[in-house]
């Protein structure tokens, strides 16, 4: 059994990742929806639902502490994929009961909304480190990429089939959608993983070169208050999550005030505004596809931690260049401003994702599972947070300046400043980055590991 993945098998990892987007999407965008005007619902219950799935992604190192300790992902994704399917039907049966007796379908949705979080944390944080551990790292941008699109193809084919049947709209017919949508992502995940990962447990690829420090298979684990307090003692994997929230908090800051900003101050349509963030995911898109053939073994420019601090300080510009926008007017080139910010965007994400791959197994070995899962929860504790102050920040600087322009144009300079922050701390993380370019593994032992193997 080789413990190198091949072309094929990031696929089918990515797979995984398209299963999990399809159910999430249903959860965080058309549940919301009919929540809110179906149901007449304030909105703040969709809003508190999500902000719940949030915050149980707190819980990540613990879940990626579990799947250390049993020294295999793959039973935790399956698991993960399907309290995650369990829960997405759940929450639409409880919607379907808020029809008839709001506080039990409320009650319901809360339950059903942790289940959502709990399913992605452990399906999503095994997935991320099997996709680290087992690809070359010729391969990891490019994989990262893929993983990173498969996710939005799920996001694409869910919503657009989703929306063929839902109408004429019901409840009931929610339910069926959605138990549907949920069967096929539980199915789909059992045939991306399987025979994925070898049956028994390995040493991952590029791990630890400290092997004075590495537990044998008799030796006791440790608690995960203490394997957590180990990797939070590493520098590296402190500064990364640090980086990981600001940076985040800052993506997911602007994220929803884009559309907001471009009705208020140029008076965008909705549906031009739509077309607006159509216009920035273009913009991602084209920034993820850059980085991937920096990285590939062909093509290969700079190194990823580069990318991704040069990724920060673009994005921090395009914030500015929002900023000013506002002031010049109809003759700012709005649309070229957002499709830049969105490069920018896309190249500092992708690149972040492969350094977390690259930085995963640089520590104590057996605990890729709880750094990975530290990292997804600074991700989504940023995201929960990112996205409820920056939407307040707009509600208290209307209130204190009294101008949408300078409103906007204060938020827009602080979340530049904090992606400049954000590009600070990276340029601190991981000095083995920072002497070999992508591509090139960071230790002796992910060098006997990857020329050891086949390729899938």
């Amino acid at each position: 059994m080789t413990n190198v993945l091949g072309w094929l098998g990031i696929v089918r990892l990515g797979l995984v990742q398209t299963a999990l987007g399809s159910v999430v999407v249903l959860t965080t965008s058309t549940f919301n929806r009919v929540m809110i005007v179906e149901l007449l619902l304030p909105a703040v219950l969709p809003g508190a639902l999500v902000a719940l799935y949030y915050a149980i992604q707190i819980f990540r190192p613990r879940l990626g502490y579990g799947s250390d300790v049993g020294g295999r992902r793959t039973p935790w994704i399956i698991g993960g994929m399907a309290v995650l399917a369990l829960g997405g039907i759940g929450a639409a049966t409880a919607i379907a009961w808020m029809e008839v007796n709001p506080a039990a379908g409320i009650a319901l949705a809360v339950m059903a909304f942790v289940m959502i979080g709990l399913g992605v944390g452990a399906a999503g944080t095994s997935l991320l480190v099997l996709l680290a551990t087992r690809v070359d790292a010729q391969r990891r941008s490019a994989a990262a990429t893929i993983v990173w699109l498969m996710m939005l193809i799920g996001f694409i084919v869910t919503t657009l089939l989703a929306s063929m049947f839902l109408d004429p709209f019901s409840t009931t017919r929610l339910v069926a959608v959605t138990s549907v949508v949920a069967g096929c992502a539980f199915l789909l995940t059992l045939a991306a993983i399987w025979r994925v990962e070898p049956s028994t447990a390995n040493h991952p690829v590029g791990e630890s070169p400290q092997p004075a420090e590495q537990p044998t298979p008799q030796s006791p684990q440790p608690s995960f208050r203490e394997a957590l307090q180990q990797v939070w003692d590493e520098p590296d994997a402190r500064r990364f999550a640090l980086f990981v929230f600001v940076s985040m908090f800052a993506f997911s800051a602007q994220n929803l005030i884009l559309e907001p900003f471009a009705g208020t101050v140029f008076g965008l349509t909705p549906g031009e505004s739509t077309r607006l963030s159509g216009v920035q995911n273009g913009g991602i898109l084209l920034g993820m596809m850059l980085v991937a053939i920096a990285g590939g073994s062909v093509f290969r420019i700079g190194t990823m931690r580069a990318w991704m601090i040069g990724g920060c300080i673009a994005s921090s510009a395009g914030l500015f260049s929002l900023a000013v926008s506002g002031f010049v007017g109809p003759a700012w080139p709005l649309h070229l401003s957002v499709f830049l910010m969105g490069t920018a965007l896309g190249a500092f994400a992708v690149a972040a994702i492969w350094s977390m791959m690259g930085l995963v197994a640089a520590g104590r070995a057996r605990r890729e599972g709880v750094r990975m899962g530290l990292w997804g929860a600074a991700q989504a504790l940023a995201f929960g947070l990112g996205g409820l102050l920056g939407t307040a920040s707009i509600d208290l600087t209307r209130y204190l300046f009294n101008s949408p322009v300078v409103s906007y144009a204060t938020v827009f300079t602080a979340e530049a400043l904090l992606f400049l922050v954000a590009g600070m701390l990276a340029a601190r993380v991981t000095a083995a980055a920072r002497d070999h370019p992508p591509g090139v593994a960071n230790d002796q032992a992910s060098v006997s590991a990857v020329s050891s193997t086949s390729q899938r």
